[in-house]
């Protein structure tokens, strides 16, 4: 779905993705987070010049019942003193955003049981990582 944005910004993108168990959620809901968050990262990395674009999304097992997401891009980053209202309803730090895609992707995956969060990506870039429950194995 994001192989044309990837290529119109000059975004190379390597998936990490581990076997993993099953999840109970909506699907849809869930795609929207992960578009969510690579178009977010796509945008945050158009302002790059000059520096290589990479978006990394990865999956790994977080122990018996865990399973985690991450989402990093190699674009301006978060400032630290702004992580948390990135989830704010109606914040924004885009000319043309409304602030709301953050707050909804956070809504979803506390409904699913899981949780979101912002961190900074090493060496520049923004992350966000979610977990999900693991489902059962016989669902």
């Amino acid at each position: 779905m994001t192989r044309g944005e990837a290529l119109k910004n000059g975004v190379s993108v390597q998936m990490q993705l581990e076997g993993l168990p099953l999840i109970q959620g909506d699907q849809v809901q869930l795609q929207q987070v992960v578009l969510n968050l690579v178009l977010n990262a796509f945008e945050a990395m158009s302002s790059v010049d000059g520096a290589r674009r990479e978006l990394s999304i990865s999956t790994e097992r977080r122990g018996a019942d865990e399973v985690l997401v991450a989402v990093r891009d190699s674009g301006p980053g978060i400032d630290p003193e702004h992580l948390e209202r990135v989830f704010d309803s109606f914040y924004t730090t885009k000319p043309s955003g409304i602030g709301l895609g953050l707050s909804i992707c956070r809504s979803i995956i506390d409904a699913h049981g899981g949780r979101l969060w912002p961190a900074a990506n090493d060496p520049r870039g923004a992350a966000f990582q979610f977990t999900l429950p693991a489902g059962n194995q016989g669902s």
